[in-house]
């Protein structure tokens, strides 16, 4: 009986990654013809089939409406402050006297899963004027086009915040 829940989770875990890296397949290539649903569909399978125990551990059991409205929320925000960032970066490149003041500062995470904190890394990297250097632990090394705060509550406030509201639910 072991054995079946254990091969019934192995298979959920194969399916999963499956239609995951079939859907994003059907994403990247912007197309339905049959030929491409075919390739992505062969490939998607043979990639499933060697890295699905790496892909998730829960299958299905993770995800939750709770989760999946917190995610539809954390797309726009993210793009909202990737272009606020765009516009602030522009603007210190443009100024005549480009006001910036470089430095690496610490932020701290509450996040307890290492893939949320590497989506909080990822996601502070993408925003123009901040690059994570480095995660250890619940510690963040960003290098920061413009020091506001060197202060590490402050500069968490500044940096992270604004992504972390939403990982902690997602990745609950």
């Amino acid at each position: 009986m072991r054995k079946c829940q254990k091969n019934s989770n192995k298979m959920g875990r194969y399916t999963l990654t499956l239609i995951s890296l079939f859907i994003l397949w059907i994403l990247l290539t912007s197309t339905l013809a049959w030929e491409e649903l075919i390739t992505g569909l062969v490939f998607s399978a043979l990639i499933a089939l060697f890295g699905y125990s790496y892909f998730t551990e829960k299958g299905f059991s993770g995800i939750t409406l709770k989760k999946i409205a917190y995610f539809l929320l954390y797309i726009p925000v993210f793009f909202w402050e990737m272009v606020k960032a765009n516009f602030d970066v522009a603007y210190r490149v443009v100024h005549p006297k480009m006001p910036i003041r470089p430095g690496i500062v610490q932020i701290k995470t509450n996040l307890k899963s290492d893939v949320a904190k590497l989506i909080l890394g990822n996601s502070i990297t993408l925003t123009p004027g901040t690059l994570t250097i480095e995660i250890v632990k619940d510690n963040l090394l960003i290098h920061w086009i413009n020091v506001k705060s060197e202060d590490v509550k402050k500069a968490t406030e500044i940096i992270g915040a604004r992504f972390e509201k939403y990982l902690r639910v997602i990745f609950k």
